[in-house]
């Protein structure tokens, strides 16, 4: 099972940026798939984008060009940088991962705790 810790979040104005981390620990294979969600009070959880092993990247429409996903695949660690903050992109942020026990093993999906982002001025 695949434990993951997310850190990075805090407040910051308008226009500024946050660097996200998620480190997965436990006992695994391999972590396959990563991503980062993101929930705003009274909203559906939502992606934000995605990473796969191979650094095949994908995002939501409302952070392209301003968000960007990274992994360091040594670390089992995951980044989400995020340039150009707007008040809308104030949410608690959720690291996800895709992950196998052992290699022939199926696929399991693990959640972190989440961190509060919050952009105000």
């Amino acid at each position: 099972q695949v434990q993951l810790m997310e850190s990075g979040g805090g407040l910051v104005q308008p226009g500024g940026s946050l660097r996200l981390s998620c480190t997965g620990s436990g006992r695994f294979f391999s972590i396959n798939a990563m991503g980062w969600y993101r929930q705003a009070p009274g909203t559906q959880r939502e992606l934000v984008g995605s990473i796969a092993k191979d650094g095949n990247t994908n995002y939501a429409s409302s952070v392209k060009g301003r968000f960007t996903i990274s992994r360091d695949n040594a670390k089992n660690t995951v980044y989400l940088q995020m340039n150009g903050l707007k008040p809308e992109d104030t949410a608690v942020y959720y690291c996800n991962a895709d992950y196998q026990s052992t290699p022939r093993a199926r696929e399991y999906n693990s959640w972190g705790q989440g961190t509060q982002v919050t952009v105000s001025s």
